[in-house]
């Protein structure tokens, strides 16, 4: 503070860089920040307060830190997350943008995943953008983005401690794992049959759990290789693990659980040992890589391996 009578003392070149610094403390203070993203480290002129989530395991997991974006796409199609999708702005779905509201709200910093980054280039004119997508690691990648959160909105020690927790459930479902034979993943969408494999968005439940596949050279496509109840059959797995695309979208299809109900179906070992374990979709197949989805799967596998089960 300087004293009546001092400051008019002051030359006025000094005076006015004073009153610049003045005006300007809190950008001249910001520091620069780096995060890891799918495409490799990314710089930022500061930690961002305006952050888009256009991306459904990203708003997974910053809702989860506790942290609200300034912006959201919709509908992310999971329960959980209703009340964050009526509270805050929407940008736009996974696929359209709304850019006149993106512009509005003046992002510092835009999130985008696996459905979403078609639109990096156009939405690289609103703000930097960061790639967060989620790969065939979905544990992996998970806790990279939780990191990457973490640091983005300062919350590095809560993201550490969730961290902790989901290697700790990852361990519990891997030991689980041991043991239980062969493992199929299947889609159905309706009447309609998909299997994926350990190269697949769902590969992490035979790769990171120690899982062995009933099958092998499953095609690697995003969306499975279309198959018969017939080849389900042939492959008899030990575990059938199923997934509901239909449900997981709000389709008014056939559900899961009466599409392989047949005979086929009876004969494998894993039916007449009940070990056909039903997925939650949204959480896998929507919102995959995102912590919460990411510990709702775990707590089921653990659930139906467990010895309780």
């Amino acid at each position: 503070m300087f004293q009546s009578g001092v400051l008019p003392m002051i030359p006025a070149l000094l005076r006015n860089t004073l009153a610049a610094l003045a005006l300007c403390a809190p950008a001249c203070l910001a520091e620069p920040i780096t995060v890891e993203t799918a495409t490799g480290p990314v710089e930022l002129s500061q930690r961002p307060e305006r952050i888009l989530a256009m991306d459904v395991p990203a708003i997974d997991t910053l809702t989860a830190l506790g942290v609200k974006p300034a912006g959201i796409v919709a509908p992310t199609h999971l329960g959980y997350l209703s009340d964050v999708e009526s509270g805050l702005p929407v940008v736009g779905t996974l696929f359209e943008p709304d850019f006149e509201q993106i512009a509005a709200l003046g992002p510092d910093a835009i999130i985008l995943g696996t459905r979403s980054i078609a639109q990096g280039k156009n939405l690289s004119n609103f703000g930097p953008v960061l790639d967060m997508s989620i790969g065939l690691d979905a544990v992996g990648d998970g806790l990279q983005r939780l990191e990457t959160y973490g640091r983005l909105t300062g919350t590095e020690e809560k993201a550490a401690e969730m961290a902790e927790v989901l290697r700790d459930k990852t361990e519990t479902a891997r030991a689980l794992v041991e043991g239980q034979g062969t493992a199929l993943i299947v889609m159905t969408n309706g009447p309609k049959l998909s299997v994926f494999g350990a190269e697949s968005r769902f590969g992490w439940l035979h790769k990171t759990l120690g899982w062995p596949e009933a099958a092998d050279g499953i095609d690697s496509s995003s969306h499975g290789e279309a198959i018969t109840f017939e080849y389900i059959a042939d492959k008899n797995p030990d575990t059938l693990i199923v997934i509901d695309r239909g449900q997981a979208i709000g389709g008014a299809v056939e559900g899961a659980r009466s599409t392989l109900d047949n005979a086929l179906i009876h004969g494998t070992t894993a039916w007449q040992n009940d070990q056909v374990i039903y997925l939650s979709p949204g959480e896998i197949y929507i919102a995959g890589g995102g912590y919460t989805a990411l510990n709702r799967t775990l707590d089921q596998l653990i659930d139906a391996l467990g010895p309780e089960s």
